[in-house]
């Protein structure tokens, strides 16, 4: 006799109301989202002649340049350090959140073809736009790190809170992609916002100066900015001694969890039209 076998079927519904994605489906599509990242970073250097090395020479000349104009000519001053040093160490965490964000808000409709054809968790592919990103980072941070050598700097402990840091800065790149994403495959024009507004929360985020260049009345209100307490801390962690977390950063902190909450709810709210929009 032929042995007949049960056939468990799954059912898939929409969500709906303003509801958050379900961290558990995400974790029961790892490898799926494994096999994303690895498909945006060898899709990233494919067909270049210098591959990885992009990692290095973007935020290298940048920090080049901004010691040239901002440290020698404008005298903007530095904190007690080399002013390229400052810089370069405020640029990775800015560098590794500005290609997230913009990789993250494209992430949908640059994936369209999958999200048309197969169910999986749409929250994925944010995700996974925002890990590609984490190896750039540590490229760019061994030559910080060559740097540091070369200007006879040593961190201090608190060199063990970078991991949190760069965490934060995840979660921020991620609550505003969720956001940006999500309006994106609804409104097209979005993609053309994206710029502007990275370029203008570039200047917004004390990269090129110190925070101490703001006058103190009005800091708890650039703090809303969730990226200066990830760059402030990012620096101070490696370049300073003595209290990282303050004020500013906490502050800073929790736009950076009001951004991903609501971006996470909103996501989840518009997930069910994406097929149909994108």
């Amino acid at each position: 006799m032929l042995e007949t076998k049960k056939v468990s079927a799954i059912y898939i519904k929409p969500s709906r109301g303003w509801v958050l994605p379900r961290i558990r489906d995400i974790w029961a599509y790892r490898e799926l989202l494994y096999f994303l990242v690895w498909r945006d970073l060898k899709v990233r250097y494919k067909q270049t002649v210098l591959g990885v090395l992009w990692a290095i020479i973007q935020p290298f000349f940048l920090m080049v340049l901004f010691s040239i104009f901002f440290g020698k000519l404008a005298k903007i001053p530095s904190e007690g350090v080399p002013y390229p040093i400052f810089a370069y160490s405020a640029l990775l965490p800015w560098a590794y959140f500005a290609q997230s964000l913009n990789l993250c808000s494209e992430s949908l409709v640059g994936n369209n073809h999958l999200i048309t054809k197969v169910y999986f968790p749409r929250l994925i592919i944010p995700i996974s736009s925002v890990l590609s990103g984490l190896v750039n980072f540590a490229i760019s941070f061994s030559i910080l790190l060559a740097m540091m050598f070369y200007y006879h700097i040593l961190p201090s402990l608190s060199v063990l809170l970078l991991p949190f840091f760069m965490t934060t800065a995840m979660t921020t790149a991620l609550g505003a992609g969720l956001w940006l994403s999500a309006l994106n495959v609804q409104y097209r024009d979005i993609r053309y916002a994206i710029s502007f507004l990275i370029q203008f929360w570039f200047f917004a985020t004390p990269v090129v100066y110190p925070i101490s260049l703001v006058p103190e009345k009005w800091r708890p209100f650039y703090a809303l900015n969730p990226m200066v307490g990830v760059v402030e801390g990012f620096r101070g962690a490696l370049l300073k001694e003595g209290q990282i977390f303050d004020s500013i950063f906490f502050v800073s902190l929790m736009v950076t969890a009001f951004l991903l909450v609501t971006g996470a709810f909103y996501f989840g709210k518009m997930e069910r039209r994406f097929a149909d929009v994108v």
